[in-house]
């Protein structure tokens, strides 16, 4: 099983980041025990705070890869690009989001990546990756 995570912009600041929101442990702490809990998959990993980067990882690893689990951080609420990405490729997508975004600001209550995705997981903290791989397993 490949799968690739690609994280939007201020994802590379968790940890340090609104604790109270999005925990103390860094993602690569994070990614190295999803390595550890899952030895027969192969993880690839992006993060970027720009969205045409972010574009072009989904359109490599969209005819690749067994999946993508994709947290597009506020560019879900802003990117009809991301969202066209996703509906132009075939591996499909998970997206993921670190806190329940309908508990938060009116404007982060809209996706223009949902409609185009395999399914939706929000709210879990950091386990909100884990049962995204576990929806490809």
């Amino acid at each position: 099983m490949k799968l690739i995570i690609i994280n939007g912009p201020n994802l590379n600041l968790l940890g340090k980041r609104e604790p109270e929101i999005y925990g103390s442990l860094t993602f690569d702490d994070y990614l190295q025990e999803l390595k550890n809990s899952y030895p027969g998959v192969n993880f690839d990993y992006i993060q970027s705070n720009i969205e045409g980067e972010l574009i072009d990882a989904i359109q490599k690893a969209g005819f690749d890869y067994d999946g993508i689990i994709l947290n597009a951080a506020a560019y879900t609420h802003t990117s009809v690009g991301i969202g066209d990405a996703i509906k132009a490729i075939e591996t499909p997508v998970i997206e993921v989001h670190i806190s329940n975004t309908f508990s938060r600001e009116e404007f982060r209550h809209h996706s223009y990546i949902s409609p185009h995705v395999k399914g939706v997981i929000l709210g879990f903290g950091l386990q909100s990756y884990k049962l995204a791989i576990e929806s490809f397993l």
